[in-house]
């Protein structure tokens, strides 16, 4: 567990990179406990991070306006700080930036982790933590990040796609699966490939109706024209185009976005999906021209549906 400052570097063969495919990721860490904050920052630096810390929210958005410094590539943030909520600094944030956001909090509130990632965090990491999990966590969400072709191979502390559902058994083992496997950037994709009506516009991208995604680029356009989307409603987005016209359950799109199943956490998926939503009803209408959507099944989850015009009352 966390404790101490010393710790062994396994990760030596590791490069961080961040988004932007710079070698050195910089990290941006709220966090007001000068002696957890520099656990946290040697902790990092010894993996190769940049770290800059701040121990406020007003300090917190001052960093991320400062025109005279890189953008972070991450940002850890407590909850707990002494001049404003750490789930509402998350959510200003969140809206300011495409980084990532992992909550790192001991509050005793047990659903500051649901409402954390219902407000857009990528994770949420419990105070106190192990460090080879905490560094795991990091480099997974740092990984998922990144655009297809600038994903660095998994080390010692990055962890391989996970299974898809369908392919965990009970006591956790992986088996073959003819339905799906994980790609490299965490959605499901068909064995078989899409459906008849999706084609594939080359490598790392494909097409449902007038809306296209490329992986490469990480860039969704509809009717040519780019879609803003947050790093969840991309991952979302692009397991839903992977698979049209299939459900899929809140668990299943919870091990995308995060990475493990939590029936607490599935719920928060709701709110990322209607957000989603709304961005591609809202392309639909500004050029007046139907197209897929993602609809609840209920009792079950969400599909994407190739055209929504015919649900038009």
């Amino acid at each position: 567990m966390i404790g101490g400052t010393n710790f062994p570097n396994t990760t030596a063969s590791f490069q961080p990179m961040s988004a932007s495919g710079h070698t050195q990721t910089h990290v941006l860490l709220v966090e007001d406990d000068p002696s957890v904050a520099m656990t946290i920052k040697d902790m990092l630096e010894s993996e190769g991070y940049n770290v800059r810390h701040v121990d406020n929210g007003a300090r917190a958005r001052v960093a991320v306006a400062d025109p005279s410094e890189p953008q972070p590539d991450l940002i850890i943030l407590d909850l707990m700080l002494p001049d404003t909520d750490g789930l509402v600094l998350c959510a200003d944030l969140k809206t300011r930036l495409s980084a990532p956001v992992i909550i790192c909090s001991a509050s005793p509130r047990k659903r500051d982790a649901v409402l954390g990632l219902r407000l857009g965090a990528d994770d949420y990491i419990a105070k106190p933590f192990d460090v080879e999990e905490f560094l795991t966590r990091v480099a997974t969400v740092l990984r998922r990040a990144q655009p297809w072709g600038a994903r660095p191979a998994p080390s010692a502390f990055g962890s391989a796609p996970a299974a898809a559902p369908s392919a965990i058994q009970s006591n956790g083992a992986a088996t073959p699966s003819n339905e799906t496997h994980a790609a490299p950037d965490g959605t499901f994709q068909p064995a078989t490939g899409g459906s008849a009506s999706s084609s594939a516009g080359g490598a790392g991208s494909v097409a449902v109706g007038p809306l296209s995604l490329e992986h490469a680029r990480r860039r969704v356009a509809f009717a040519g024209e780019e879609l803003q989307l947050t790093p969840t409603e991309y991952r979302l987005l692009a397991t839903f185009m992977a698979r049209p016209d299939e459900v899929l359950s809140r668990q299943e799109l919870a091990q995308v976005v995060w990475g493990y199943e939590d029936a607490s956490i599935g719920r928060s998926i709701d709110v990322h999906v209607h957000r989603l939503r709304t961005k591609l009803l809202a392309s639909q209408e500004q050029h007046g021209i139907p197209g897929p959507s993602v609809v609840s099944v209920r009792g079950f989850g969400y599909k994407l549906l190739e055209d929504v015009s015919c649900m038009a009352a």
